[in-house]
């Protein structure tokens, strides 16, 4: 399954926030997509995502094989507690995107190839030695990011665990990623939502 969240501007109290929709995606054996929730929530907090996950095993859902998030630590914490047997793919593309936050810009097309390097290697072997001389190389141009690459660990290469025709969309969540796209380009003439009701229905239609 694949969890991530969509921000949108919606009218609550009398004031346009952007509140968080938490979206979970679920992969059936056969490739065929199903969309299992879809709530908008106060916060990305732990208690939240617990909520969305405790819901859907009421609902019958069993523990899935594999978990795609981002680096959400109340996402994370609620997926292991709830599938502590279940493998866990972090977003290789929000890393990146963490990565690069925390570097200075003039460096950015290094990094960004060191990290090709983890990320988009011929096997699981090689992405680790990969891994391993980027946190070593690093540690000494800017602390920062190698800690950031370490905080996601080896669960950034999951995905090498399954057939390579299957790494492409495993290795991130675009599949969410790209309806939160499409979203953005039917809604941004609106400037916000009257209602929570409002948001849903059309993020549903999509």
């Amino acid at each position: 399954i694949v969890l991530d969240a969509i921000h949108l501007p919606v009218r609550l109290a009398k004031r346009v926030v952007r509140v968080p929709v938490q979206v979970v995606l679920g992969v059936r054996a056969s490739g065929e997509k199903e969309l299992l929730e879809l709530r908008l929530a106060p916060s990305e907090s732990r208690l939240s995502w617990a909520g969305v996950i405790e819901h859907l095993a009421e609902r019958g859902l069993r523990a899935p094989r594999l978990v795609q998030l981002d680096g959400n630590a109340g996402l994370i914490g609620s997926a292991r507690a709830a599938w502590p047997e279940a493998l866990l793919q972090r977003c290789t593309k929000h890393k990146l995107e963490n990565l690069l936050s925390k570097a200075p810009k003039h460096c950015h097309e290094e990094l960004k190839r060191d990290y090709g390097a983890i990320t988009h290697a011929d096997g699981r072997e090689a992405a680790e030695k990969a891994y391993h001389a980027f946190v070593r190389k690093w540690e000494k141009l800017v602390p920062e990011v190698a800690a950031s690459l370490q905080e996601a660990g080896l669960e950034l290469l999951t995905f090498y665990d399954f057939p390579p025709e299957m790494w492409k969309s495993l290795r991130t969540t675009n599949v969410i990623e790209r309806v939160n796209e499409e979203f953005r380009r039917r809604v941004k003439t609106q400037g916000s939502f009257p209602t929570e009701g409002a948001a849903l229905v059309l993020l549903f239609g999509l």
